[in-house]
């Protein structure tokens, strides 16, 4: 059903008892205008006599004598108990009873994501492998809880997320992370941005300073920036965050916003001196910790360090999960871990604000999570990754040779000051997607300059011709080099 309101909605009707037009006429005029306009849509179906009578508080008759002139004037069709429909092409022009005003439909963070609703490319970071999911264990478990949740009484869910799936989180993330909790220390949100966001609004963060790593996550440091958040970079070295240079620069920050398990975007651990040195000012000075667990289960090359929550014996780190990584980024599900003295807090925030989304996913991903699937997926996952690493680093060697490995990524150096940005935004018309290294820093003196390149999405015809055209779209923006003895 279209969006028709006569309160709210893309397209509006409203009508006037008092007008000299009866309200026949003004129904009829009104929906004329929104296909005029474009608002409503050819093929789109129309709202039933009596859905729409109700919603304007008309007799049913009223609107019956509207769709009859809109079907006389070929701009509504009437398929019997299917419906009725705008007709396919309908005989009008757009009406200039109101001006037209330009918009323009902005994509949301366009510095950020170069595009929602597309299969991933080539190089992008974020995206799990899209041919090595299990796919029909995957369906078959969704549609068990979708049938399921079909016949349940209807009823508010808990704002805070399936119970189902927060009890499997608790024993999951003893078992893996060696983080100990409890269910009720459990919210699951829309998402890491949707954890990140409860988080701001729980803890009224609001004209605080935080230490963010630099490099470190685009989407982080925009978000708080947005909620009223100065971020502070600080910067990172073969050990991770340098607690030194943030008590320096910013003494007075309320949290400090880290990527402990594999840094993001240059994949180092934080350190286990570093990781003694953040707790105990976070303890001493009643700071908080918020733990971005990015890609902490699924490290290549050893075994994953244990989540920095589970060494928080004072309650000052908020831990933050994400299934985007593992599962799928199109599920939206993340969950953030809270201090068991802040777990009431976070759940009023959550049922006033912020609830969880509805719970068959959730209760979908519990089964997955209980039965071992998820376990088995990570391993086979890490397994691939691995190959996948190793034949993209053999692809890249010979056409670039300052490489280094940063978590699911590959990192080509470039010369200072190389347009890296729009080498990456180039590369979209070829199917890749590189994220450009100097975009992930916020210093001018510390900005380094190349392509960060994910590994998880391998083309069919493998890593040489991407790393061969690559290479031309690098070589088309370094400078040109003249001998002395040129004009």
């Amino acid at each position: 059903m279209p969006g028709i309101d006569k309160n709210s909605g893309p397209f509006r009707i409203s009508v006037n008892r008092d007008a000299r037009s009866g309200l026949t006429e003004q129904i009829r005029s009104a929906i004329t205008q929104a296909i005029g306009e474009g608002r409503l849509k050819p093929g789109a179906r129309m709202p039933s006599c009596r859905d729409l009578a109700a919603q304007l508080g008309v007799a049913r008759g009223t609107v019956r004598s509207a769709y009859d002139m809109l079907a006389d004037s070929q701009l509504l069709e009437a398929k019997g108990a299917a419906g009725t429909f705008i007709t396919q092409y309908p005989p009008i022009t757009i009406s200039n009873s109101v001006p037209s005003v330009p918009s323009v439909a902005l994509t949301p963070l366009p510095d950020i994501v170069c595009d929602y609703d597309t299969p991933p490319l080539t190089f992008q970071m974020g995206v799990p492998a899209t041919d090595a999911f299990p796919a029909s264990v995957w369906s078959r478990i969704l549609q068990r809880h979708a049938r399921s949740s079909a016949t349940q009484p209807v009823c508010y869910p808990d704002p805070r997320g399936s119970l189902a799936l927060r009890q499997e989180l608790v024993a999951y993330l003893a078992m893996s992370r060696g983080v100990n909790c409890q269910a009720a220390q459990i919210i699951i949100t829309n998402g890491y941005a949707g954890a990140l966001g409860l988080i701001c609004l729980a803890m009224g963060f609001r004209d605080a300073q935080a230490w963010i790593e630099e490099p470190g996550y685009l989407l982080a440091c925009k978000a708080l920036g947005l909620v009223g958040i100065e971020p502070v970079p600080i910067a990172v070295d073969e050990q991770g965050i340098r607690v030194s240079e943030g008590i320096q620069r910013a003494p007075a920050a309320s949290f400090a916003l880290v990527t402990a398990g594999q840094q993001s975007p240059l994949g180092m651990a934080l350190s286990p001196e570093r990781r003694s040195e953040l707790l105990a000012w976070a303890q001493e000075n009643h700071r908080w910790i918020i733990e971005d667990d990015y890609l902490g289960e699924l490290q290549l090359s050893s075994r994953a360090a244990p989540a920095l929550a589970s060494r928080d014996s004072a309650g000052r780190v908020i831990h933050i999960g994400t299934f985007s990584k593992t599962l799928s980024p199109a599920l939206r599900l993340g969950f953030v871990v809270v201090p068991l003295a802040l777990a009431a807090r976070f759940g009023d925030i959550a049922a006033a604000m912020a609830p969880a989304s509805g719970a068959v996913s959730h209760n979908a991903v519990a089964e997955f999570l209980r039965e071992g699937h998820f376990l088995r997926h990570l391993r086979r996952m890490k397994r691939l990754y691995a190959e996948r690493m190793e034949k993209m680093m053999q692809a890249l060697q010979p056409h670039f040779p300052q490489l280094r490995r940063g978590g699911l990524a590959v990192i080509v150096q470039l010369p200072a000051g190389i347009a890296d940005r729009i080498i990456a935004r180039e590369a979209l018309a070829w199917d890749m997607a590189p994220s450009p290294l100097s975009a992930w820093f916020q210093r001018d003196e510390l900005r380094q300059y190349g392509l960060i390149l994910g590994v998880t999405n391998m083309p069919g015809d493998g890593f040489e011709q991407c790393a061969q055209k690559l290479r031309q779209l690098v070589d088309a923006h370094l400078p040109v080099v003249t001998s002395p003895g040129s004009d």
